[in-house]
């Protein structure tokens, strides 16, 4: 029998956000399935699966279910990009065109429309630390706003898995930029460029670096870039908010294999996971980059990466070029990798000064915070992930949780 106080949590409170998750969000079918895991003080202290691995065959969602984690690899990416940074090999400030010959010939958005574009020369070359903090200039095809981002949705770029990532930055530097790198802070394929990196600097391709240096050595069995034919059993369906609370199951035929890993590997959108092993990753992050004996990096690169980089301690409410995050915008600052609260006042909503956190397009989201030895991961699949105000409700919850 669990006591009702765990870690200086209320595990009764707890109960109440699993009934309030399962009456708001499965019963009523907006969620197939979700699951919820806290961690604090080194207690696992909640792991909570409810609802449908796949609701239309009736399968129970289980602790064990793999997720699209999404955007949940960029974390991921940018540590393995900082242990190489530990390694020697590259500066924050190095020029990236020094690593990618096809970058130095980047010019920024004027006017026109794709392929007649009118450009002008980048105020200064786009450095790699542009690239982890999403200053580079690059965007997202999704945006829907500029015609930068509509030419991203013409070209395809990052959406055919058949390509390699050597492919797509040569793609890639065909393209203007919307601003020139460090001027503005916008959401884009910049750890894709990073995960490129990875592999110009190690010798190794993505997944093979990933496996050796991070997986394998965190236990981190069940997280890759597909999921082999034996686990595909365990992998949670995915869905699409259509303006219906019941949302559109997305088909295989839709998504794409993904019992074959691709040519293209994302490093920032394309891993699979469960919740345990993204636990892990936490755990090593909480743990100033070092679990269970074995380092990965420094606790001087994990203070690095979790402190705010936005021009004058800016937040992105004043740095953004467009209105798309995976956290909210005012009183939250971003680090090599993660975004920062800096502001919980000004972010309105329970948090501390120095917590990180990010999410993935399928509405998963995870924040760790070191002040309250605080670890909160929330896994489900419907996309995409602005749909419902969840990860708010959760700080309601956890927050609220806390005895001590």
């Amino acid at each position: 029998m669990i006591n009702n106080d765990l870690a200086g949590i209320s595990i009764s409170r707890l109960h109440e956000m699993d009934d309030f998750l399962n009456k708001t969000y499965i019963e009523s079918k907006k969620l197939a399935g979700l699951m919820t895991t806290v961690y604090r003080k080194g207690e696992l202290v909640h792991s909570s699966p409810m609802g449908f691995k796949d609701r239309d065959h009736n399968t129970d969602l289980d602790k064990d279910a793999i997720f699209r984690i999404y955007s949940m690899t960029k974390p991921i990416t940018s540590i393995a990009l900082m242990m190489l940074y530990e390694k020697g090999l590259f500066q924050l400030d190095d020029p990236v065109y020094k690593y990618i010959p096809e970058f130095k010939s980047l010019e920024v958005y004027v006017s026109g429309k794709d392929p007649d574009f009118i450009t002008k020369p980048v105020d200064r070359p786009m450095n790699i630390h542009d690239l982890l903090t999403h200053q580079s200039g690059f965007t997202y095809d999704f945006m829907q706003t500029t015609e930068i981002d509509f030419a991203y949705e013409k070209r395809k770029i990052m959406r055919n898995k058949n390509k390699s990532l050597e492919h797509f930055v040569k793609e890639l530097s065909d393209l203007p930029l919307q601003f020139s790198p460090g001027s503005r802070w916008n959401y884009s394929v910049s750890v894709d460029v990073c995960g490129y990196l990875i592999q110009v600097l190690s010798g190794y391709s993505l997944d093979d670096f990933f496996k050796k240096y991070i997986f394998d050595p965190l236990g981190m069995k069940d997280t890759d870039f597909y999921v082999p034919s034996e686990k595909i059993g365990r992998l949670a369906s995915n869905y699409l908010y259509t303006g219906s609370d019941i949302p559109s199951l997305i088909t295989s035929k839709e998504e794409g294999d993904i019992a074959q890993k691709p040519k293209l590997l994302s490093g920032g959108g394309g891993l699979m996971s469960t919740t345990d092993d993204y636990l892990q990753f936490c755990k090593m992050i909480l743990n100033n980059g070092n679990l269970e004996g074995h380092q990965f990096v420094s606790r001087k690169t994990i203070g690095l990466m979790t402190s705010n980089h936005l021009a004058g301690g800016s937040d992105l409410s004043q740095m953004a070029f467009s209105r798309w995050s995976e956290s909210k915008f005012d009183g939250t600052g971003f680090g090599l990798g993660f975004s920062v609260i800096t502001d919980p006042v000004r972010a309105r909503t329970l948090s501390s000064k120095g917590e990180i956190a990010w999410g993935g397009l399928a509405s998963t989201a995870f924040w760790i915070d070191p002040l309250e030895d605080l670890i909160v991961i929330f896994m489900t699949q419907l996309i995409p992930s602005t749909t419902y105000d969840i990860r708010r409700q959760l700080r309601s919850f956890v927050y609220g949780a806390i005895l001590d």
